[in-house]
């Protein structure tokens, strides 16, 4: 297949004020396309454009659906048809589940789920008359290898690639590819103060938005970041419940995100708290956004 060629495309990313999302939003850039930023993050919204090279950066909170179409419409009548849709967006609580506060289940459920599904929905409306598009959905490697100490978010990532692999038989022969993205540990604000952050298969929110180009260019169903734990996760995944179980209690893994440092995420906690929950006089409960 001959690499594609995204100059001139107009590419939406959505979570692309920090981390992966702002590594897409300027790997994107370089890569010629004109790119828009949607994010809730309002204390930083008016200078994100200029931070990442975006020539558009707008308020969105994805799991709003109405506001999702608002967002795209004034995307597309600012910067022309959407090509290109990377569901970014996400956060992670973190703890033992009988400690999460439901309504801080409830919001990662919203913002990591419903917001893929909301976005993925408005941008297919708008691609298929067309012919064309490419979205992109943002899952994990905790999709296929859950962790104790994330249960909901594993089963919110879970949730995005089951939705990608029954969009992806909707989409055949309709001209729109469909990807999801399963990146393991990632260095970025989500991961401070979680023991295994620098382990082998981490990686940079670079090598992630790096993979994502790769695939706008050369469209495939999955991605794995970095691509070496794709054959790992088919393997622990095919392993009895009993065997995958015995060997997160032998390497840790099951006490790596339980034990979590709480002083290393403190400023990281009280900015999450700030933008994604105060305002809407919700609980302090995620732990990272991509």
């Amino acid at each position: 297949m001959r690499s594609r060629s995204l100059t001139g495309k107009v590419a939406v990313v959505t979570g692309g004020m920090r981390g992966i999302g702002k590594a897409t939003a300027v790997a994107l850039t370089r890569a010629g396309a004109t790119v828009a930023i949607g994010d809730i993050d309002i204390p930083s919204i008016t200078d994100g454009a200029a931070k990442h090279s975006a020539a558009l950066c707008l308020q969105l909170d994805v799991s709003n659906a109405d506001g999702f179409v608002s967002f795209l419409d004034e995307v597309e009548a600012r910067l022309g048809a959407l090509d290109i849709l990377i569901n970014n967006a996400g956060i992670m609580p973190t703890g033992l589940i009988e400690h999460e506060d439901p309504r801080s289940t409830e919001r990662a459920v919203q913002i990591n789920l419903v917001g893929v599904i909301n976005g993925t929905r408005e941008a297919i409306r708008r691609m298929k008359p067309r012919g064309r598009g490419h979205i992109v959905n943002m899952s994990s490697l905790t999709a296929r290898v859950p962790g104790a100490g994330v249960a909901t978010y594993s089963a919110t990532k879970a949730g995005v690639l089951a939705f990608c692999e029954s969009a992806a038989l909707e989409l055949a022969g309709t001209g729109i590819d469909i990807t999801v993205v399963q990146p393991s540990l990632v260095r970025t604000e989500l991961v401070s103060g979680i023991a295994g952050g620098d382990a082998l298969f981490a990686c940079g929110p670079e090598d992630v938005a790096d993979r994502v180009v790769e695939r706008l260019r050369r469209p495939r169903f999955q991605a794995f970041v970095p691509p070496a734990i794709g054959a790992a996760a088919f393997v622990n995944h095919a392993m009895p419940a009993r065997v995958r179980h015995t060997l997160a209690r032998l390497t840790k893994a099951d006490r790596m995100i339980v034990e979590l440092d709480s002083a290393a995420h403190a400023s990281y906690d009280e900015r999450l708290r700030r933008t994604l929950f105060e305002s809407r006089g919700g609980p302090t409960g995620g732990r990272g956004e991509e």
